[in-house]
């Protein structure tokens, strides 16, 4: 059973679900148009661990959370809920966007984090290379358009949104879970003002990880949007951070996967599951 708590932060309450487990506190952060329960495979895989997942601000529960947003100040929401819940230090385990809001969150208050799992995110992306601010704004804006619709049940919106995710299986019910939770009757609980932010930030913004100094690792798909499609992060580019990073201490590539199955499927889960295991040895960090 899990606990959703409101924990208070600028322009209003972030919901935060906890679940209660046997290891140290691993604050999971869901990427940019997704939402906490993006750790339902994880949580599959691993219900050993000790697991806090809030709604970023403009998505899910924390939809309505007003003001500007950035991944700074995702950083700084973090920091609010670290000190509402009575944490002094988490490994952080972020996907996606929520990589590089791990990444800000360990260089802005490094003794807040013990060490940092990232999941095809947190570094600059090869498949971004090149892109605009106009570009990134276009491509945002028309992802956010799910917003002005109404969906009639989780399957309609499952038939939106699953082409844009052609390895996930639709019929699996953690997935069915996920889905549900993005909607409020029928309509979609997203922010398009902070998503299209968010996405120019992250994409564009300047990262801070060359200053990042807690023990991380990287876990990185094949493939960025299904089969044989250019990845996010190619291995020579994985080997590359490894070396200019001495942070970096472990990574790992799961094949056949793409960007969102390295989390929404058991087998990117369990790959994940293994170096939270790792990160949260008694030995580590």
């Amino acid at each position: 059973m899990s606990e959703v708590r409101a924990v208070a932060g600028p322009g209003g309450a972030l919901e935060v679900e906890v679940w209660a487990g046997d290891t140290g506190p691993v604050l999971a952060l869901h990427g940019l148009s997704s939402n906490r329960r993006l750790w339902n495979w994880l949580r599959a895989e691993a219900p050993e661990l000790f697991l806090i997942a809030p709604d970023l601000r403009g998505r899910g529960g924390s939809a309505g959370v007003g003001g500007p947003s950035s991944v700074a100040r995702h950083a700084e929401d973090l920091v609010a809920v670290l000190d509402a819940l009575g944490l002094e230090s988490v490994t952080l385990c972020g996907m996606s966007m929520g990589g590089f809001v791990a990444v800000a969150l360990a260089t802005a208050h490094p003794f807040r984090v013990r060490n940092v799992v990232l999941v095809d995110g947190g570094f600059p992306m090869a498949v971004h290379e090149g892109l605009s601010e106009d570009g990134v704004r276009a491509a945002f804006t028309a992802q956010a358009a799910r917003v002005d619709r109404t969906f009639a049940d989780v399957d309609e919106y499952a038939d939106f949104v699953l082409p844009g995710m052609p390895l996930l299986d639709r019929d699996d019910p953690l997935l069915r879970d996920y889905l549900a939770h993005d909607l409020a009757d029928g309509r979609v609980r997203l922010d398009p003002d902070a998503l299209v932010a968010d996405a120019t930030d992250t994409i564009l913004g300047t990262s801070t990880w060359r200053s990042l100094d807690r023990p991380t690792r990287l876990v990185f798909a094949q493939w960025s949007t299904g089969a044989d499609s250019p990845p996010a992060y190619p291995p020579e580019r994985v080997a590359q951070l490894a070396a200019e990073l001495p942070a970096l201490e472990a990574t790992e590539l799961v094949e056949g996967v793409d960007h969102a199955a390295s989390i929404m499927t058991r087998r990117g889960a369990a790959v994940v599951a293994a170096h939270l295991r790792a990160a949260l040895a008694p030995s580590a960090g």
